[in-house]
């Protein structure tokens, strides 16, 4: 998919532990993705959910991309700093009628169908109560495409159903925050990972909401372990390794089917990043879903 100028892209990671494999590997795709179409990359910290944020992981964050090449334009950015905008997103929803309060719990949602089904919809909720916002889903189709899975489409009522944008506890929830944070920045490119997907069509929505433009789009594919499952701190994978900033990225950019020379494997940093900005091809990872790392160790 071609890029017109000026892309500006991100990397938002969440402070809940240092950066691992998985989160290197996204990190270095969109990083690659906006240096190759001489672009800004931009570095915000993902600090609303504050019960899961780990003290020192911010700072860890940072001086893991910088022993790995990985330099950022202008200054980090924190949601933290951010509240009213949150805010004042909320009020210009509650504007347009579009939120309503919840008082359901988790507990008593257990034996509920998976996409929410509505019980405080129509029902007169006290605002004195704990609640969340829910976003009342409309039944339209969004579609978008890809820059790596192509054609996408998916009904917002029936396949989502109304997702909340303010969680019980007073947090501002992820599809909200994304959105605000990213026309906040002005990103026009949003490079991330393939289980973010199914995120897109509900931020697509909040974006029309809002009256902001939406990104393009891509979604690479999820390093996975043995068993399948995604790379996370949820299954325990190792901190990246600094000391050894050179050899993973090169593993990396086998991941993300590169096919970098051999002879670069014990190369500097930056000669390495280099080559992988100049011979960028995101066209190799089309519509691959996962990789594994263990065919490449």
């Amino acid at each position: 998919m071609p890029y017109s100028a000026p892309y500006i892209g991100r990397f938002a990671p969440s402070p809940t532990g240092p950066l691992h494999l998985g989160s290197l590997y996204t990190a270095l795709a969109s990083y690659l993705d906006a240096r190759h179409h001489k672009g800004l990359w931009l570095l915000r910290i993902d600090d609303l959910d504050t019960p899961r944020n780990m003290s020192g992981a911010s700072d860890d964050i940072l001086d893991c991309l910088q022993s790995f090449g990985l330099h950022w334009d202008g200054e980090v950015d924190y949601q933290s700093r951010h509240l009213d905008q949150y805010e004042q997103a909320l009020v210009e929803l509650q504007n347009r009628h579009a939120l309503y309060p919840c008082t359901c719990s988790r507990s008593s949602l257990a034996n509920s169908p998976q996409i929410y089904p509505g019980y405080c919809r129509t029902k007169a909720q006290s605002t004195d109560a704990p609640h969340a916002l829910r976003v009342e889903s409309a039944d339209i189709s969004i579609h978008f495409i890809d820059a790596l899975q192509g054609n996408i489409t998916q009904n917002l009522a029936s396949e989502h159903g109304d997702f909340i944008v303010k969680r019980k506890d007073g947090i501002i929830a992820y599809q909200l925050a994304c959105v605000v944070d990213d026309q906040r920045q002005k990103v026009n490119r949003v490079v991330r990972g393939y289980d973010l997907l199914d995120s897109t069509p509900k931020q697509q929505y909040l974006q029309h909401l809002l009256g902001y433009p939406s990104p393009l789009y891509m979604h690479i594919p999820l390093i996975v372990d043995s068993e399948g499952n995604k790379l996370s701190k949820q299954t325990r994978a190792e901190a990246a390794n600094p000391n050894q900033a050179g050899p993973t990225l090169f593993l990396l950019l086998t991941l993300l089917k590169q096919n970098p020379p051999p002879d670069l494997r014990l190369a500097a940093i930056d000669s390495i990043l280099e080559w992988a900005i100049e011979h960028w091809q995101t066209e190799r990872l089309t519509n691959t879903q996962a990789v594994s790392a263990l065919q490449h160790n």
